[in-house]
């Protein structure tokens, strides 16, 4: 089973590095484009505080959202909001969130996330970790991909590169950074296409962070991944 009091700390320190460069912001900076289609770093900052206590409602045995309109509803309401506000809300929903995991409860237990999705519960501190990294680079305040932890790059890998396992619009991918190999995409004897380059650059494609132009492709063209 996961380690989720290990990573209940990694949050814990991914949030305060978050909270830091943010703090170096202004107003007008936080109502700037982010890197993420459509929203601006007030969007981010809303979503990771609404994830927060999203997460926290299903550690307390609640549904996780009460629905995905009202999700969208609450980060369009709150994107708009002065930088101290937003500060103050990602500090406390973080907050709420530690304490929710500081309950005694069965970590092996099966909660259920958005549309359907099931997942141990001890693997919510994770997602969680996962939230905060890439949000962090979605800001575009100068935390890069290549700045992750390096355990964290990784497990994300790993979890990418399992949620696209036997996906049948996916060929049969081996990804290598050079020292280690995944596999992901539907299932095959061989892999039909390999995938070289750096973690950053394999974990910014998988993660739909980059284009993959920084990869090297061989048995065809680089895939083409779903949403995630």
């Amino acid at each position: 089973m996961t380690d989720h009091a290990r990573d209940l700390v990694s949050v814990r320190e991914a949030t305060e590095r978050l909270l830091i460069a943010v703090g170096k912001l202004d107003n007008a900076s936080v109502s700037q484009p982010s890197r993420l289609p459509g929203w601006s770093r007030g969007h981010v900052l809303a979503h990771l505080a609404r994830n927060a206590d999203a997460l926290a409602n299903v550690l307390e045995g609640r549904p996780m959202y009460v629905s995905g309109r009202a999700r969208d509803a609450d980060i369009e309401r709150d994107a708009p909001r002065p930088l101290d506000v937003q500060l103050g809300d990602l500090r406390e929903s973080a907050a709420r969130f530690q304490e929710a995991a500081a309950v005694p409860a069965d970590w092996s237990r099966t909660v259920e996330l958005r549309n359907g999705v099931t997942d141990s519960a001890s693997r919510l501190p994770f997602r969680r970790w996962a939230e905060v990294e890439l949000h962090h680079v979605d800001l575009g305040i100068g935390y890069e991909l290549e700045d992750l932890p390096a355990e964290f790059v990784e497990r994300e890998i790993d979890f990418l590169a399992d949620r696209f396992t036997g996906h049948p619009e996916v060929p049969s991918t081996r990804l290598t950074d050079g020292t280690r190999a995944w596999s992901t995409g539907s299932a095959a004897p061989e892999p039909e296409i390999t995938v070289t380059g750096s973690r950053a650059d394999l974990l910014g494609w998988l993660a739909g962070r980059r284009d993959g132009a920084g990869l090297t492709v061989s048995g065809g063209p680089l895939p083409t991944l779903p949403p995630l």
